[in-house]
């Protein structure tokens, strides 16, 4: 039975080892089919990237889908080890009497042989005092002990086959449970080994039937189909460019025209390039004649004398003094406006071109002008926090004509929110700016860095003595965002980092720095399986990088160096009594809209006059480690189309100036109205509609709960954990329709 509890945690071993491999494999995919997407799109190659992206997405959802059955199974396993050690204790209660009888029968068979040896010695002593003649009185004493062994071994011999009998029925009976146990435990396992087969059976027909998709679309996708689709993309038109005439007026700024003869044609009519020099930058063919007359169908053949314009680009000259006139932004802006057309004269390739040769030099001219600029000109930084969300659609959900109150209802995409059945899609960052190598920017924390200080309640700040164990705090912030796209779950894109921040009282500088090898700080942190990455300061933070364990990961500080930084963050800021340090950044693993604590979803109805909008929301318990209320709920929605009047439900704001209404909601939680589901409306009047769906934003916290379930364990001697927080908020946590 000992060996049968040590199969079964083995085989939980071997099944969670597969898991990690799997998970590390379809996080690998994933990653990779991510990096498609940055790969070259252009030439006629590009489109086969799609393919490639796509395969390799399904393939990453194959294995992480054996990795959530297989986890499923390991569950299965560890119940079945619980209650196989608690049939094994009941199993030892019932068999108690065979143990008795197992050691009744070794000790009378140990009294029995010592009876028979003694028995024939006594025996042995008779027939040597007959031989040697002893006397009668002697022989009588020996016969008396004779009897008295031959007696006690009868009686053990008697006992033996008793308890023989005993001990034979119990074995029998204890044997035969043993046996039960036994074809059950096998049975048992080869059950488990049956499911684990199948999963993964089930994974490489998947497999399969991805990568025979993905033979298909490549032989599907011909060399014909490629080209087609790149001169689809780089083309103009399908048709060659007939003979389009119109007016050109246009102020030559600094451009010198020179019009010359037109250059030899081969056999088929197409113009021979003339070798051009260093100094030409761009040669351009027009019909038009030197004065301002039009061709027309009838006009002969000697009189078509083609033309052709050279214009020089020449550079923006310094400003000095000798230059009476140069070229502005307004004047190449009046030279494009100074083109015309012919009201029946439909703009054509070689106008187009010549239109598109404009706008560049413009772009040119200007760059021109911009690298004249004083280089210490003020600039706008881009803001790094903006989101970038996928291009909408052109075809939006519409809702029915109907009066706010009487918005028809269209199913929530969330009721409830589980997608067991389904694989989770794949995770996605919301823009490339917050991609997870963003995450070390600010990640690194040096002894010159401004720390985080303040009053209020942190670890104790009183006075240490060196003896004593040192206070510290812990806090875990998590932020989430969010892209939900119309309704559906499965668009719906998740990214989670957190931060975890020590705190440190001002009394324990004085300790560490009196010390000449302060106690190391080192701890645990719990849960990182649901993490998909973790950033250290690595200033401050070490860890080793051969830890088996995925659920835990000990880091240790180098003492010397936080020393070296609570001294000068105190000299800094002296009056603080106490100091947070930044000691890792995190990124959570997401499962779609799974991952959300608020699911929504976004209804647009637009018309000319009025504007009706539903956001449907839904509290997600499943998404937090401890499910807690989201507090301070509000959701901006602008609205353009020159709105003279708002009609909503709940109530809601409208701020004319910004043209954006904004709902302020009570705490969301299970024990909210519909367990945290429910709807906004409103009806828009509009004077200039009708609107253009807008892209809507919600924000909210909440504290003692993270979203990933990641915590803190000291490790060691000399601190204690004297608090610790936690808390998630929203970042960029966005719907469209």
């Amino acid at each position: 039975m000992k060996h049968g509890q040590i199969s079964s945690k083995e085989l939980t071993d071997f099944i969670r080892e597969r898991v990690t491999i799997e998970e590390t494999y379809g996080r690998s995919m994933t990653k990779l089919a991510k990096s498609a997407s940055n790969f070259s799109q252009l030439g006629t190659f590009a489109p086969l990237w799609d393919v490639f992206k796509t395969s390799t997405e399904k393939l990453a959802v194959c294995h992480l889908e054996l990795v959530r059955k297989l986890q499923e199974l390991i569950k299965e396993v560890q119940k079945y080890v619980d209650d196989q050690a608690k049939a094994h204790k009941k199993t030892k209660e019932e068999v108690a009497a065979t143990l008795e009888a197992v050691q009744n029968i070794q000790s009378i068979s140990q009294a029995l042989q010592k009876s028979k040896e003694n028995y024939f010695s006594k025996t042995l002593e008779q027939e040597r005092l007959r031989k040697e003649g002893a006397t009668q009185r002697d022989l009588d004493k020996t016969g008396l002990k004779v009897k008295k062994a031959m007696e006690a071994y009868k009686s053990f011999v008697e006992k033996y086959a008793a308890a023989k009998s005993e001990f034979e029925q119990k074995m029998a009976e204890t044997a035969e449970k043993f046996q039960v146990i036994e074809e059950n435990h096998i049975i048992h396992m080869k059950e488990i080994v049956q499911s684990y087969s199948c999963s993964v059976e089930e994974t490489h027909v998947q497999i399969g039937e991805v990568q025979k998709e993905f033979v298909n679309n490549m032989e599907n996708t011909s060399v014909e189909n490629l080209i087609q689709k790149f001169a689809e993309s780089k083309g103009t038109g399908k048709e060659r460019p007939g003979k389009k005439y119109f007016h050109l007026n246009l102020p030559l700024c600094q451009c010198k025209v020179d019009w010359v003869n037109e250059p030899q044609v081969d056999e088929e009519g197409y113009r021979i390039r003339p070798e051009v020099n260093e100094n030409d930058i761009l040669n351009i063919i027009f019909l038009p004649r030197l004065n301002n007359s039009f061709y027309s169908s009838s006009d002969s053949e000697e009189e078509d004398d083609r033309r052709k314009i050279h214009v020089e680009i020449k550079p923006v000259q310094p400003d000095n003094g000798t230059h009476q006139h140069r070229a502005t932004i307004d004047e190449l802006k009046a030279s494009i406006g100074n083109i015309t057309l012919s009201p029946s004269t439909p703009l054509s390739p070689p106008l187009f071109k010549w239109t598109m040769f404009l706008s560049n030099l413009l772009l040119y001219l200007s760059d021109s002008l911009c690298s004249a600029a004083p280089p210490n000109r003020p600039t706008t930084p881009l803001n790094a926090a903006a989101i970038v969300p996928p291009p909408r659609p052109s075809s939006r959900p519409k809702l029915p004509a109907a009066k706010l109150a009487g918005i028809t209802e269209i199913a929530r995409p969330f009721s409830p929110p589980k997608l067991s059945n389904s694989s989770p899609p794949p995770t996605a960052p919301l823009a490339r700016a917050e991609s997870s190598s963003s995450l070390s920017s600010n990640t690194s924390l040096s002894a010159s860095n401004t720390p985080t200080v303040g009053t209020s309640r942190g670890p104790s700040p009183v006075t240490l003595g060196s003896q004593d164990t040192l206070p510290i705090a812990v806090a875990f912030t998590e932020s989430v965002n969010a892209y939900f796209k119309g309704a559906d779950p499965k668009k719906c894109i998740v990214k989670i980092t957190g931060d975890m921040t020590l705190s440190f009282p001002t009394g324990i500088i004085k300790v560490f720095t009196s010390s000449p090898s302060p106690s190391v700080l080192s701890f645990s942190l719990k849960n990182t399986s649901k993490l998909e990455q973790i950033l250290p300061n690595q200033q401050l933070l070490h860890s080793d990088s051969s830890q088996s364990d995925t659920n835990t990961k000990d880091f240790w500080l180098n003492m010397g160096a936080l020393t070296t930084f609570l001294r000068k963050a105190s000299e800094q800021n002296p009056a603080a009594s106490y100091y947070n340090v930044d000691i890792l950044k995190y990124q959570v693993c997401s499962n779609g809209i799974q991952s959300t604590p608020l699911n929504l979803a976004v209804y647009w109805k637009c018309t000319p006059s009025t504007t009706d909008l539903r956001v449907d929301y839904h509290y997600n318990p499943e998404s937090m480690a401890q499910p807690g209320p989201l507090c301070n709920v509000q959701v901006l929605v602008p609205v353009d189309g020159g709105v003279t009047s708002m009609q909503s439900l709940p109530s809601a704001i409208w701020n004319a100036e910004q043209s954006k209404s904004l709902w302020k909601l009570s705490d969301i939680s299970e024990k909210t109205e519909n367990e945290g589901s429910g709807s906004l409306r409103a009806r828009f009047e509009l004077s200039d509609g009708p609107s253009n769906p807008a892209t809507l934003a919600v924000q909210f916290f909440s504290e003692g709960s993270t979203l990933s379930g990641v915590d803190m364990e000291l490790l060691g001697t000399g601190y204690r954990l004297s608090l610790s927080k936690k808390r998630f908020a929203t970042g960029r946590y966005m719907a469209d329709c």
